[in-house]
């Protein structure tokens, strides 16, 4: 692999995690105003079309026998995972979303215990069971502080997103090795704004719909959405899972809790408790049991790569 590629793609992870890291409080905050697949229509709609002029000179043909494959990724990786992820939005804290989202290691080897009857080591064990107990603490925060108000539910549906995203990575791997990275997105951003053309006339119809009531909320979240969190974050994700393994792309997912703390605190007053701490702690702990580099830094990985 050629060094350049190789820099390219360290980098592009880093700026989709940054991205990624501002959007649960940047779209928490835009849901004040807009209907989440309303949210989730228009995103993917000007994330289609502000990729259009990025076609010229890609070809867009996809092979018929991995159109299966691609639908499966952008329904899970997509669909599913935006759907609970703003739905989880909009009744638990928007600092929850990324540390669990950061534990995806963790369902992973759980899964792999549990429905593929796998035989990991006692470290992937002990900590899959540690970082288990962390987000446990984190989806029950609103139950151990005596104040069930739905959070619990948002929090399982981060829970759900986030295993949305674990299937993408591994469907988005096999695709990766034999197409480029526009035109994937593209074709995603196409059949994901297809997918929420249903849930968002089913909002219009129910509760009414009036692009002229859209407050500056609504609009940051929609360009937020549709530049940077869809078309340059999910390309960002595509370049460099098509240069680096599944497992090293995940190891940057550790950026976006920093980002997502240090973006709720002024917009939306979210404060992390101790509860939160003593979970986030556990997750990280666990995935630093299971795989024994939490501590990962880019520097490391280019020295393995030389």
């Amino acid at each position: 692999m050629a060094k350049k590629n190789l820099h390219l793609a360290i980098l592009a992870v880093i700026t989709a995690n940054i991205i990624w890291g501002a959007t649960p409080p940047i779209f928490k905050w835009a849901l004040e105003e807009i209907n989440p697949f309303t949210l989730a229509f228009f995103r993917f709609f000007l994330a289609t079309i502000v990729f259009i002029p990025f076609l010229k000179g890609h070809s867009l043909k996809i092979k018929w026998k991995d159109w299966p494959l691609l639908f499966f990724m952008t329904f899970f990786g997509i669909f599913l995972h935006i759907s609970f992820f703003f739905l989880g939005l909009e009744i638990s804290s928007s600092i929850n979303a990324p540390i669990i989202a950061s534990s995806a290691p963790i369902f992973i080897i759980l899964g792999g215990i549990f429905f593929l009857k796998e035989r990991p080591g006692v470290k992937k064990i002990a900590g899959g069971i540690i970082g288990l107990l962390g987000i446990i603490i984190i989806v029950l925060l609103p139950l151990l502080g005596q104040e069930f108000d739905g959070s619990v539910l948002g929090n399982a549906f981060f829970i759900l997103a986030t295993l949305g995203a674990v299937i993408q990575a591994f469907a988005l791997k096999k695709l990766a090795k034999t197409y480029d990275p526009i035109p994937l997105v593209y074709w995603s951003f196409l059949l994901a704004t297809i997918m929420f053309f249903p849930t968002f006339i089913n909002e219009a119809i129910n509760g009414g719909f009036s692009p002229s009531h859209f407050g500056i909320q609504a609009i940051t979240g929609i360009l937020f959405g549709g530049i940077f969190a869809s078309s340059i974050g999910y390309f960002c994700f595509y370049y460099a899972i098509k240069y680096l393994l599944a497992s090293e792309v995940a190891l940057f997912t550790y950026i976006d809790p920093v980002v997502t703390i240090l973006i709720a605190m002024p917009l939306l007053g979210e404060i992390p408790t101790p509860t939160y701490v003593i979970g986030a702690v556990l997750v990280f702990l666990g995935i630093y049991i299971a795989e024994g580099r939490i501590h990962y830094h880019p520097i490391h990985l280019l020295a393995k790569r030389r």
